[in-house]
């Protein structure tokens, strides 16, 4: 990993990697870009929920359904996580305010991580599959809502990965870790 694509803050360390979500067994969670209903799909939540086995969905069902923002935390299946936190990131275009609903999906993620416990965490780019965010508009978002999160104060969360599934969403998540801890570092 670069140096540019790891930044500490109050505290934290935030990163960003190349790869697959469902294979980072060194996160205590991970983050399920979710539909509404919890339940298996595509992109992520698919992935996700094949890697997890049928455990996932039947732990999901009772906290269904979920509205853009809202994040819940639960058992992590077959994955080698202990959680997976599942959020529904807004539809662009048509869930509005897209910024501050996006923004929502990390802020109470990384909420339901501290009443849990959790120390590591890792995120995919939540909203920029189907749901049509755009990637260099959604990392800027992300990365000032994990900002804010760790200037609100962060007892359990030490690591928050981003797990991006090309080189090239990579590349601008770096730039967006950059711009916005190179600003504000304490």
């Amino acid at each position: 990993m670069s140096a540019d694509a790891r930044r500490e803050y109050r505290g934290l360390v935030v990163e960003c990697v190349t790869g697959d979500i469902t294979r980072q067994g060194d996160l205590d969670a991970v983050t399920n870009a979710a539909n509404a209903q919890l339940a298996p799909g595509g992109g992520v939540a698919g992935a996700i929920h094949r890697a997890a086995g049928p455990a996932l969905y039947e732990a999901c069902k009772p906290l269904a359904p979920i509205g853009a923002g809202d994040a819940v935390i639960t058992a992590a299946g077959n994955l080698p996580n202990r959680y997976v936190v599942h959020t529904l990131g807004p539809v662009y275009g048509s869930d509005r305010p897209e910024a501050e609903l996006l923004a929502a999906c990390y802020r109470n993620s990384l909420a339901r991580a501290e009443e849990t416990g959790v120390v590591s965490i890792g995120f995919p780019a939540v909203s920029t599959g189907i749901f049509g965010y755009p990637v260099r508009e959604a990392a800027g978002v992300a990365m000032r809502a994990v900002r804010d999160a760790a200037d609100a104060g962060l007892s359990s969360v030490r690591l928050v990965r981003f797990v991006l599934f090309s080189s090239s969403d990579t590349q601008i998540h770096v730039a967006a870790l950059r711009d916005t801890f190179a600003q504000s570092e304490p």
